[in-house]
C-alpha cells in the first residue's frame, strides 16, 4: 500500500533522505536510487550508517585546543633541555675540573651533531621530526653520555690514587670503563629496537632518537674525548695534577712517593 509513496528518513530530527517506494521490501534490504554524484552517495551512506548506532549519541561538552599549545609545549621542552645541559656542564667542570671541561666540550659537540642530524634528515626520505617524545629521547641520551664520562673519570681517579701517572691513568680509565659503557648502551639500543617494533608513533619517535643519541654519544665519549685528552696530555698534567683530581687524591699520591 506504500508503493509510490515517499519514506522520510530522519537523523536527530533532521531529514536525511525521502526516497519513493518503488517495490515491496520483503527481505529487509532496500536500495535508494536517484541522480547522485559519487560524493553525494558516499555522504548519504555515511549518514544512514550513523543512524544505525545501537545507542543515541548526545553532546556532553566540547573544548577547542589551539595549535599554538603544542608549539608552546615544544618550546618549553627545548628550553628545559638547554637549561639541563647547562647545569650538567657546570657540574662536570666544578667536580672533574680539567676532565670535566674536556667532557663539556665533547658534550657540546655531541649536541651539535644531534641537531645537525635533525636538520639534515629533512633532505632524506627518513625525516626526523622534533617532537616532545624526540626531545625526551634526546635529553635521556645526554644523561647517558654524561654517565659514560663519569665512569671514565672515576676509573681515572682510582688509577691516580693507585700511583699511576696522569697520562697512564687516563688511558687505563678509558680501558676499564669501556665494558660497562658498552654493555649499558647495547642494552639501551636493544630495548629501543623492541619499542620501535611494538610501539606506536609517539613511542617510536622516542626510541629512534634515543638510539641515534646513544650511538653518537659513544663516539663523542670514547673516541672524541680520548683524542682531545691525548692531544692535550703532557708533563704539565703531572705538575698541575690538582686540575685532574682533588687535593685529597693528590695528597695520597705524594704520600706514596
Amino acid at each position: 500500500r506504500n508503493i509510490k509513496k515517499p519514506v522520510a528518513i530522519y537523523l536527530d530530527g533532521q531529514l536525511v533522505s525521502s526516497p519513493i517506494v518503488q517495490t515491496e521490501i520483503d527481505n529487509g534490504k532496500a536500495v535508494i536510487t536517484g541522480h547522485f554524484t559519487v560524493q553525494e552517495a558516499k555522504n548519504l551512506a555515511k549518514r544512514l550508517n550513523e543512524g544505525a548506532l545501537p545507542v543515541p549519541i548526545s553532546l556532553v561538552g566540547q573544548h577547542f585546543v589551539e595549535a599554538s599549545l603544542g608549539q608552546a609545549s615544544l618550546k618549553k621542552s627545548i628550553k628545559a633541555g638547554a637549561v639541563g645541559l647547562g647545569i650538567v656542564i657546570i657540574f662536570m667542570i666544578l667536580y672533574y675540573r680539567f676532565l670535566g671541561l674536556v667532557a663539556s666540550v665533547a658534550l657540546l659537540i655531541y649536541t651539535g651533531i644531534m641537531l645537525s642530524i635533525f636538520k639534515l634528515s629533512v633532505l632524506t626520505p627518513w625525516s626526523i621530526t622534533f617532537t616532545l617524545s624526540g626531545i625526551a629521547g634526546f635529553i635521556l641520551s645526554i644523561g647517558m653520555a654524561v654517565d659514560a664520562n663519569v665512569l671514565i673519570f672515576e676509573r681515572t681517579k682510582e688509577e691516580i690514587r693507585n700511583g699511576r701517572s696522569v697520562a697512564n691513568a687516563i688511558e687505563e680509565g678509558f680501558r676499564r670503563a669501556w665494558p660497562s659503557i658498552r654493555d649499558g648502551n647495547y642494552s639501551t639500543i636493544i630495548t629501543s629496537v623492541i619499542l620501535i617494533g611494538i610501539g606506536t608513533g609517539f613511542v617510536n619517535g622516542f626510541a629512534l632518537i634515543l638510539i641515534i643519541g646513544v650511538l653518537v654519544s659513544m663516539f663523542t665519549d670514547i673516541v672524541l674525548t680520548k683524542i682531545i685528552l691525548n692531544f692535550l696530555s703532557g708533563e704539565w698534567m703531572e705538575k698541575y695534577a690538582w686540575l685532574i683530581c682533588s687535593q685529597r687524591f693528590k695528597e695520597k699520591i705524594n704520600h706514596k712517593e
